[in-house]
């Protein structure tokens, strides 16, 4: 299994949400500051480097490799657009290893988002 941070449409109520059905909600999380949010086409895109002292608002879920591989499609992770990787939580989640999709494309000219997203 492995821990998933999700932060956009795949929260629950959102409308990717069921490509989460059968797994495991383990809680809501804060990413450690250096994380972004920017608006893209209807969803958000989180970045690394960023100056955002309060970080990112969302989800970890526990997730089997089948669904794994399913989230990796949708995030376009072999198209060079998402890139999943270890990001640090904040308490409780901070000794923990948990993965999150990143947004690899530029974010010049996108609106920037406050800590969290909502559909």
């Amino acid at each position: 299994m492995t821990l998933i941070f999700v932060y956009g449409t795949l929260k629950r109520g959102c409308s990717n949400h069921p490509f989460l059905d059968g797994q495991a909600f383990v809680g809501t999380a804060e990413t450690a500051p250096g994380f972004a949010l920017y608006a893209l086409d209807g969803y958000p895109g989180m970045v690394a480097g960023a100056d955002n002292a309060a970080g990112v608002s969302g989800e970890v879920w526990s997730v089997d490799d089948a669904c794994l591989a399913r989230l990796d499609e949708l995030e376009g992770t072999d198209e060079g657009m998402y890139r999943r990787e270890a990001v640090p939580l904040r308490t409780p989640f901070a000794d923990r290893r948990v993965e999150a999709y990143l947004y690899l494309l530029g974010v010049d000219g996108r609106a920037r988002l406050g800590n969290s997203w909502s559909e």
